[in-house]
């Protein structure tokens, strides 16, 4: 990964929407050669997605969002990579990451109210073959999301006086 990929990476990462051309003035480039960088990292799989963070307190929604800690018994040859896919696969699941401390996995998941949940963890999720237990946390609130602060209160405008 070379300098200029970094910096293209983290631009993007702050905005999506930056084009290629800003990115380029940015970084004293060419506008081909970030094009063709660009195209190249959405190729090999290091660009994967770009998204909106969107602060669902604003939408009308039901959405309820649940942080669940799995502990798992792996299985030999496999690790947690096989139980992971399989519970990444279903579609309520947002995200699943490999945690070190007391749980093994932690999964996030979304739905349109508490009862479906509910059944997800009960009726989905723990019948698992190797998962042990479980412990739910539901997102009451959220205040910052992949760095960006949702609900930012105004700058204050006003100059600073000094003595």
């Amino acid at each position: 990964m070379t300098e200029l990929q970094l910096k293209v990476l983290q631009l993007l990462k702050e905005n999506s929407k930056i084009t290629a051309k800003e990115i380029a003035s940015m970084l004293d480039q060419e506008v081909e050669a970030i094009e063709q960088l660009i195209q190249d990292m959405e190729a090999d799989g290091t660009i994967v997605k770009y998204t909106a963070i969107v602060n669902w307190e604003k939408v009308a929604s039901e959405q309820v969002i649940a942080m669940i800690d799995v502990k798992v018994a792996p299985k030999r040859g496999q690790g947690f990579d096989a139980l992971a896919e399989r519970i990444y696969r279903f579609p309520e699941v947002q995200s699943v990451y490999l945690m070190s401390g007391s749980y093994d996995l932690s999964v996030v998941v979304e739905g349109n109210n508490l009862k479906q949940l509910a059944e997800f963890v009960s009726a989905r999720l723990s019948p698992l073959e190797d998962v042990v237990s479980t412990t739910t946390h539901f997102i009451l609130k959220k205040y910052k999301e992949n760095g960006v602060i949702l609900n930012d209160k105004e700058k204050d405008q006003r100059l600073v006086v000094s003595p």
